[in-house]
This record gives structure tokens, C-alpha cells and sequence, in this order.
């Protein structure tokens, strides 16, 4: 597998920096059913206590909380659509980042600092504080490049590896939907 050069990334830079930043739209929900298993769907359920209904969030737990268990503000995982197709030409190959959510949508640290709300379809999420940052599963899949990239000063001030939320009020979400900061 033939991966993304930094030149290359650097590239794409400004296409990614042109994200909408009030509306943008959901180009793909992937629920993660087990770990390494993903499916892709066209509309799916938020849930305040399941997060994506049968996705493996709350079931997986978290090396972030002192008992394993799940992290409440770690429910969804979300990137930004035009950073995945730089790192992913093929839409096919999304999925592999990890991510529940990817929408074409500016997620950087000063478009949606925590506690931002975003409407989708009939639910509403709340971004979170806690960071999201690549591994070696990320490397792996994308490249030491698309690595670097995302976690150099500049990929972290646009969260470009992307952001996590929680579920705020629980509804139907479908891939075209307008994703819209909530003002409140």
C-alpha cells in the first residue's frame, strides 16, 4: 500500500483549511461492532448512553478511566472528511481510521472548542475536551507521514487526526445530513 507523502499532505493543506465552518454535512457514519470490525451504514441511531447504537464503545471501555469502563466524553470519534481523503483517496480505505463520524466540517481547536453543540439529523453532540490523537494502528494504516502530519503543532491546532464528543440528545443521523453549529 502506496501512502500519502508529507509533500503531498502539505499539499492538501489549504483544501482542508477551506472546510465550512458553520454547516457542514456528515459524509460518512462507521459503526465498529468489535474490535478491527467496521460497517458502514447509511443512517444510524445516537444514543445518550449507547453513543452509535452497536458500536462497540461502551462494551470496549478505556485506558482513560480509572475503573476501564467507558469514557463518558470519548463516545464519538470524529474527523474532518477532507483530511481522510488526502490520507485515503479510495472512500473505501475511511473506515480504517476509526472514526465514527466524518464530516466535511472545519473541526479545528478554534471552530469548535469544547462544549460546541452540532445538530445532525435529529440529534445533537457536544464536543469534548479530551484529545484524539493518532497511534501506531493509525501509522500503520496511513503512514509514519500521515502521522507526523496530524501530530505536528500546526495538525494539532486544527485537530486534524479530529475531535471526540458525546451525545447530547439521542436521534436518527443519516450520511447528507447538515451537520450545523447549535448557537446557544
Amino acid at each position: 500500500m502506496k501512502h500519502v507523502t508529507m509533500a503531498e499532505l502539505e499539499a492538501g493543506l489549504e483544501n482542508i483549511r477551506q472546510s465550512p465552518t458553520d454547516a457542514g454535512v456528515l459524509e460518512l457514519i462507521v459503526r465498529r461492532p468489535q474490535v478491527e470490525a467496521r460497517e458502514v451504514l447509511e443512517e444510524g441511531e445516537l444514543h445518550l448512553f449507547e453513543g452509535l447504537v452497536g458500536d462497540n464503545w461502551k462494551t470496549r471501555g478505556s485506558s482513560q478511566t480509572v475503573d476501564g469502563s467507558a469514557h463518558p466524553d470519548m463516545q464519538l470519534n470524529i474527523m474532518n472528511a477532507r483530511v481522510i481523503a488526502l490520507l485515503a483517496p479510495k472512500k473505501e480505505r475511511w473506515a480504517l481510521a476509526g472514526d465514527q463520524l466524518y464530516m466535511d466540517l472545519d473541526l479545528s481547536a478554534e471552530n469548535v472548542p469544547p462544549g460546541t453543540r452540532l445538530s445532525l439529523g435529529e440529534a445533537v453532540i457536544e464536543v469534548t475536551d479530551q484529545p484524539h490523537t493518532g497511534c501506531k494502528k493509525f501509522a500503520a494504516r496511513f503512514g509514519l507521514d500521515a502521522l507526523k502530519f496530524i501530530s505536528s503543532p500546526i495538525g494539532k491546532q486544527l485537530q486534524l487526526r479530529g475531535i471526540n464528543a458525546k451525545v447530547i440528545r439521542s436521534g436518527a443521523i443519516r450520511i447528507g445530513d447538515t451537520v450545523k453549529k447549535v448557537i446557544l
